[in-house]
């Protein structure tokens, strides 16, 4: 099992520098990968907020050993072409390190809506199927077109190609037990999962890997990725908590570095303070759980 941290791109790290700071101290405290979320607005408190590409860069550049990406990009609410530059650009600038989560997006309305962007779940389903398609074909570097429902392509060639080969890797989110988020991942590189009614166990993931497998054409390596918090300070306890997937076939267990969900140190529209920042710092530095 592999160790990754997971931050907002908003609040006190809505700053590419800090960003930066904070993903030498992961790198230093030895996990394997930092990730950010990829948010335009987030709610009605009009929080600060990064682009995840700029701050990204400011990660690869400070930084040399540890894999880097986004968990989750809404690729129906960006330009797939544009995204493959992006993608392609700072794979290159990283040395073969990104990692692209991609998922439909969440708040919806904050997402979509508030921009007049497509908000029923189908077709922004069918936007992600899209925009996957396009993604890997100009990251081929061969002559590519596309005619879709939503997206048309005249004949073209994107160069340079990503470092990484066959692609990046593309890791998808999706709610269990809802099927066709995973009948997706199937088809690429790893699942990011939800449940629907509550936290995923690991008898979940016995289901959800018996799914996947069922639907995989392709005996390339699959990450199942899953996310939780672990405390820093008690290695007995962190180790009880995320050995129960690694035994259920978890390849990675991503640290929620925010005060939200599991961790509970604020509600949603609590006040972020300083010493909540100093307070997720420090769980970094801490470094990841031991198997």
């Amino acid at each position: 099992m592999k160790f990754a941290v997971n931050l907002p791109n908003f609040e006190a790290f809505g700053d590419a520098r800090l960003l930066a700071e904070l993903a030498q101290e992961t790198e230093a405290a030895g996990w394997d990968a930092f990730f950010i979320w990829d948010h335009i607005l987030f709610d009605d408190l009009w929080r600060p907020l990064v682009d995840p590409w700029v701050a990204l860069t400011a990660v690869a550049l400070h930084t040399t050993t540890i894999q880097l990406g986004t968990m989750l990009t809404p690729i129906p609410r960006r330009r797939p072409w544009q995204l493959a530059r992006q993608t392609a650009s700072l794979d290159r600038l990283s040395n073969g390190r990104l990692i692209l989560g991609v998922g439909l997006g969440d708040p919806v309305e904050w997402e979509y809506g508030f921009f007049g962007e497509e908000t029923d779940a189908p077709i922004r389903a069918q936007k992600l199927d899209e925009g996957l398609d396009i993604i890997t074909g100009l990251w081929s570097g061969d002559y590519f077109s596309y005619q879709g429902q939503h997206y048309q392509l005249a004949e073209m060639r994107f160069v340079p190609t990503p470092v990484q080969t066959s692609r990046i890797p593309i890791w998808v989110g999706g709610y269990w037990p809802r099927k066709r988020p995973f009948r997706r991942a199937a088809r690429y590189d790893g699942i990011c999962p939800g449940r629907v009614d509550g936290p995923l166990t690991p008898d979940d993931w016995h289901d959800i890997l018996t799914y996947i497998q069922q639907h995989r054409q392709t005996e390339a390596p699959f990450q199942a990725i899953q996310g939780g918090v672990t405390p820093g300070d008690d290695p007995v306890k962190a180790t009880s908590i995320v050995a129960p997937f690694a035994q259920a076939g978890v390849t990675w267990w991503v640290e929620d570095i925010s005060p939200y969900f599991g961790r509970g140190l604020l509600p949603w529209h609590g006040q972020w303070t300083a010493g909540i920042t100093h307070r997720l710092r420090q769980r970094i530095q801490q470094g990841p759980p031991k198997l």
